[in-house]
């Protein structure tokens, strides 16, 4: 039931992203060349949702096994070798975003509690969104735009989302559901397709 949530709040945070950013990177396109102007933070609200895009994706790719790897080696041992190496190869991912979560929160944490007054450079934070999360005060806007920290809850939320998605894997190894967390044979496939593509074609 967890995992099922996390993959649909993946999922579907994933193509609200990309159509955002789509959507935002075309109207400034339109407002530039239509009717001369500009929409100032488009820019910056872009360049947030690629950030976003790519921590999310890469926990996304953890779980449909997407990541390239190079696996000759470990092909030559026997499947319970292959079992221990891709054990190892994962428990070294879950030390690596266990270590990333703790930077990202920290970092994140900054923003947060002791620089909660810093702003992003462009992006509007309207009045009526600052009363839904019930920080207007007497009234007034608490912010001017943005606050950062909002922008870069993705670096301890996807380093979590990381963590977790590494841990499944290590799961399905240790059952057998899987041997690996690469996909190092998608290039191999791909060159296979293409080949038989153009023996068709002949």
């Amino acid at each position: 039931m967890f995992a099922r949530i996390i993959n649909d709040i993946e999922e579907t945070v994933i193509a609200v992203l990309l159509g955002l950013m789509t959507l935002t990177t075309f109207s400034n396109v339109v407002a530039r060349y239509v009717f001369n102007s500009n929409l100032l933070w488009a820019l910056e609200l872009t360049t947030f949702i690629f950030a976003w895009l790519v921590i999310f994706g890469a926990s996304y790719g953890v779980k449909i096994v997407s990541h390239l790897g190079v696996d000759a080696l470990v092909n030559t041992f026997s499947p319970s070798t292959r079992r221990i190496l891709g054990l190892l190869a994962v428990a070294a991912c879950i030390a690596y975003a266990a270590i990333m979560l703790k930077a990202g929160w920290d970092y994140w944490s900054k923003f947060a509690y002791k620089a909660s007054f810093l702003e992003t450079q462009d992006l509007p934070f309207p009045i009526w969104l600052q009363s839904l999360f019930g920080l207007v005060e007497n009234g007034e806007a608490t912010y001017e735009r943005l606050p950062r920290y909002v922008p870069y809850f993705i670096l301890p939320f996807g380093m979590l989302l990381l963590l977790l998605r590494f841990l499944q894997a290590a799961f399905n190894i240790l059952i057998g559901k899987q041997t690996m967390v690469i996909a190092s044979h998608e290039a191999e496939d791909m060159v296979a397709e293409a080949a038989q593509a153009n023996k068709g074609e002949k």
